[in-house]
């Protein structure tokens, strides 16, 4: 799979309205093929910034992500509110889904 995960750190008077701001973007995201996830989470320490953790099946999922027009109008959605460059990780690890943690493991 394709692993993502991007901060964005965006102007404070735009933080409270930026999952609405992406919600096109998130929801169109969620429906293409080959995402296997995509969530938002909000940083508990700097309530200006957000994490994006996203999967894709495979390098041909991510391609055609990228080239959608989704993801360039959630670009231009989202450009004009950043504090600073997004930050991100992207690599490639086997697997398609998440493991379950044996440190904290319920058996549920």
């Amino acid at each position: 799979m394709i692993f993502i995960v991007v901060k964005f750190t965006v102007r404070p008077e735009e933080a409270d309205t930026w999952l609405d701001r992406t919600r096109d973007f998130t929801e169109a995201t969620r429906a293409e093929p080959g995402n296997l996830w995509f969530e938002w989470s909000r940083n508990v320490d700097d309530p200006n910034q957000f994490v994006l953790v996203e999967a894709f099946r495979d390098g041909d999922a991510g391609a055609t992500h990228v080239a959608s027009a989704h993801f360039r109008a959630g670009l231009d959605a989202m450009r004009p509110t950043l504090a600073r460059t997004p930050q991100i990780l992207n690599t490639e690890i086997p697997g398609v889904e998440w493991a379950r943690m044996g440190e904290l493991d319920l058996g549920n």
